[in-house]
């Protein structure tokens, strides 16, 4: 009988209860068990194994540039990097406010690994998150206006809890790029949080965007709700290369 509750749990897909029930068969043994408990914990091993593969699928379809977590990031460098602040982004109460985050500094000081971090941690948490590089994600939706496809993407886009544009403002926007950025913008102002990660301070983006009056409309935006993070000192990169 065991076998065949064995094969059909396999069959229903209950990938934890099936790795429970056989665990408890194989070591403990039925009768070590009352009832309930025998529940309970087939019940708990179900639950974690569907979180666990919901997170592995979020983190997959995030496409983050790093493997990064919020404990690996590293306070010991003279980065201005305010570890209080950090651990509060990475409760992810931004994201319920629906407030936005700004991450700025030079090459190689860890804007992306910064980003990705907390886009992990708002992926543990059941957020929806999307990573992706400001420029060609732009370029994409203008070849999506092209084929007519753009609305769709830009209606998954905003579903996102969490929208990641990495490299954001390494080159000035086009007229249809900041037509574009004002849409996205829009449809996520007051309703889903952004972070922005780039070289380039808030106080040049009006030169990057281009154009004074989106520009505006655009910043007031952005910056009205967010946290603004500015990672100061040398590359990373350059100095693991000296070491």
């Amino acid at each position: 009988m065991n076998e065949q509750t064995l094969e059909k749990m396999k069959r229903m897909k209950l990938h934890g209860m099936h790795r429970c029930f056989n665990s408890v068969l194989q070591v403990s043994g039925m009768n070590q068990l009352t009832a309930d408990q025998l529940v309970a914990q087939l019940i708990e091993s179900e639950w974690d194994d569907r979180h666990n593969r919901a997170v592995e699928r979020s983190v997959r379809n995030a496409r983050f540039r790093y493997k990064a977590s919020v404990e690996l990031i590293d306070y010991s460098l003279n980065r201005g990097l305010d570890q209080n602040l950090i651990q509060r982004l990475a409760e992810c109460n931004f994201i319920k406010a629906s407030e936005n985050i700004i991450i700025t500094g030079s090459t190689g000081t860890g804007k992306s690994f910064l980003a990705s971090a907390i886009g992990n941690q708002a992926c543990l948490l059941g957020y929806k998150v999307y990573y992706a590089n400001a420029l060609r994600l732009l370029n994409q939706l203008k070849m999506a206006k092209a084929d007519g496809s753009a609305l769709q993407e830009l209606m998954r886009i905003e579903k996102q809890d969490l929208l990641i544009l990495d490299d954001f403002g390494i080159q000035p926007l086009d007229g249809p790029s900041r037509l574009l950025l004002m849409e996205l913008i829009e449809d996520r102002h007051s309703k889903r949080s952004t972070i922005f990660a780039g070289q380039v301070p808030v106080d040049a983006w009006y030169d990057i965007i281009g154009d004074n009056t989106l520009a505006d409309a655009i910043l007031d935006r952005i910056v009205h709700k967010a946290h603004q993070v500015e990672l100061k000192g040398e590359s990373l990169r350059k100095k693991r290369k000296e070491n």
